[in-house]
């Protein structure tokens, strides 16, 4: 048997405990900002040196959470086709995703800009992919505004905003259309003002 196929399990089980670590660090650190190394090894079922010899300090599995969750979100543009299905569908299903995202992430989207650079905001290849996506919504007549960069500056901030809001906000349950759902109502909320703020009708919907 060859060096490479031994070594296979090995890497296995390292990714295993990396996913697990992950995982736990999110939901400690959620309740817990301040939460130790060791409280996320326990969590995580893992003995305090497993834990260290993947991420041998705090910053450096802070690091491995923003990067877990900007691969999610680049694994949310594939999903939602924003670059291959019609464009307005591939916007209410990114948004969707994108929102669901900040619900199981909430402690890593809560770090600022100076701590870690997180999701549409910070990662080049994600403010690419919505520029581009922006450009598909103009070329198709979704959209009366021709720079994409400032559309994705403009969806960034009301992707902030619309999370934001409390349950129950007039502006998610007060169109008589709204939809019952909370996450259906953010989406909603979302896309219909970014539209009409872009010059687009503001019509349409997830299966138009």
């Amino acid at each position: 048997m060859s060096e490479d196929v031994r070594s296979r399990p090995v890497r296995a089980d390292a990714q295993q405990s990396i996913a697990r670590i992950l995982d736990a660090a999110q939901r400690v650190l959620a309740g817990d900002p301040s939460a130790s190394m060791e409280q996320i090894a326990g969590a995580a079922g893992l003995g305090r040196a497993t834990v260290h010899r993947h991420f041998p300090s705090r910053q450096s599995l802070l690091a491995a959470l923003v990067g877990d969750l900007n691969a999610r979100y680049r694994s949310a543009f594939d999903q939602a086709r924003v670059m291959n299905g019609p464009p307005l569908v591939g916007l209410y299903r990114l948004t969707e995703m994108a929102f669901e995202l900040k619900v199981s992430h909430p402690f890593v989207i809560s770090l600022t800009p100076a701590e870690q650079g997180t999701g549409p905001a910070s990662d080049p290849e994600i403010q690419d992919g919505l520029e581009r996506l922006f450009a598909r919504l103009h070329a198709a007549g979704e959209i009366a505004v021709g720079d994409p960069a400032w559309c994705r500056r403009l969806y960034v901030a009301l992707l902030h905003e619309v999370h934001e809001l409390p349950g129950g906000s007039p502006a998610l349950t007060g169109a008589a259309d709204a939809p019952d759902d909370d996450l259906d109502a953010r989406v909603e909320l979302l896309v219909r003002t970014l539209l009409g703020a872009l010059g687009g009708g503001g019509e349409g919907g997830a299966g138009s």
